[in-house]
C-alpha cells in the first residue's frame, strides 16, 4: 500500500461484536478507502477508490 503522511487510521467494523474475527477499514486516506483482516494487520490490503467502497457499502445494505 501507498504511505501516506499520517498513515492510515484503523477502525474495526462495527459488526464485529469485540472479536477479532472481523475487518478493519481506513477511511482517511485521501481518495481512497482501505480495508486489512484485523487478525493479520501486516498482511495485504485492499484499496477502494470512494466510487466503489460507496456502491459494496450499497451491495451489503
Amino acid at each position: 500500500m501507498t504511505d501516506f503522511p499520517n498513515g492510515p487510521k484503523w477502525r474495526k467494523s462495527s459488526y464485529s461484536g469485540g472479536g477479532n474475527d472481523c475487518v478493519e477499514v481506513a477511511s482517511n486516506l485521501p481518495g481512497l478507502f482501505a480495508v486489512r483482516d484485523s487478525k493479520n494487520p501486516s498482511g495485504p490490503v485492499l484499496t477502494f477508490s470512494p466510487a466503489a467502497w460507496q456502491e459494496f457499502l450499497t451491495t451489503l445494505r
